[in-house]
């Protein structure tokens, strides 16, 4: 595994499975990406916005620690863990329910975490 960090960020590249993860983190927010050779590239180059550029991935799970409400942990991608074997995951343990994860990621997620998010739900 090949690794890449920088200030609230980390993504890592899988060889045996050929798969771009990430993470980012910062003050109690937490997220879980699928990445693409492409923004692997990118990270670490000078005037690049990682955050930016990791969260145009596929989103695969939130959780979120503010001062404004309970901690809340969003799954958008029922395989994050095994897909970002690499990191160890924040979870509070209070999950959001399906329905409004659904609901959110229709609402603010990309086109290629609402198409995944999508196929996942119909295979069930």
């Amino acid at each position: 595994m090949q690794f890449k960090k920088g200030l609230g960020w980390k993504a890592c590249y899988d060889e045996e499975r050929n798969l771009y993860t990430a993470q980012t983190s910062w003050r109690g927010d937490y997220h879980l990406y699928e990445i693409n050779a492409e923004i692997w590239n990118q990270l670490g180059e000078p005037d690049v916005d990682a955050d930016e550029l990791i969260h145009s991935g596929r989103h695969l799970y939130y959780s979120e620690d503010s001062p404004i409400g309970p901690p809340t942990d969003m799954v958008i991608d029922e395989n994050y863990a095994e897909l970002c074997s690499w990191t160890e995951i924040q979870e509070s343990g209070n999950v959001m329910p399906k329905e409004l994860t659904d609901f959110a990621v229709d609402l603010w997620e990309n086109e290629e975490t609402r198409e995944q998010r999508k196929k996942q739900n119909e295979s069930k």
